[in-house]
């Protein structure tokens, strides 16, 4: 069974960072998998937020998070991760961790990121 799991969610002041991790399990090979992080404010459409390509592991961010989120994995534990640094409170959302292949297309179940002093 292919799984998800979100984890680094919380708390935190305008300008302070965070680290979300995505784990997964049940993958034949994971490294193989394109691996993303969306994000979905309440009231908005789900929107990606950085991720790595299919081919040759090429990152993309969403220009809001340029230079402020940093996008990593580990295949050796099957994990991605985001770095999140300068947190404003328009960052505000629930954090999926995505993985998609040519064939397939899973969903983790979210982490909640608020920023607000």
């Amino acid at each position: 069974q292919v799984q998800l799991v979100e984890s680094g969610g919380g708390l935190v002041q305008p300008g302070g960072s965070l680290r979300l991790s995505c784990t997964a399990s049940g993958f034949t090979t994971f490294s193989r998998y394109a691996m993303s992080w969306y994000r979905q404010a309440p009231g908005k459409e789900r929107e990606f937020v950085a991720g790595f390509g299919l081919i040759g592991g090429s990152t993309n961010y969403r220009d809001s998070v340029k230079g402020r989120f940093t996008i990593s994995r580990d295949n050796a534990k099957n994990t991605v991760y985001l770095q999140m640094n300068t947190l404003k409170p328009e960052d505000t959302a629930v954090y999926y961790c995505n993985a998609r292949s040519n064939v397939h297309d899973y969903w983790g179940q979210g982490t909640q990121v608020t920023v607000s002093s």
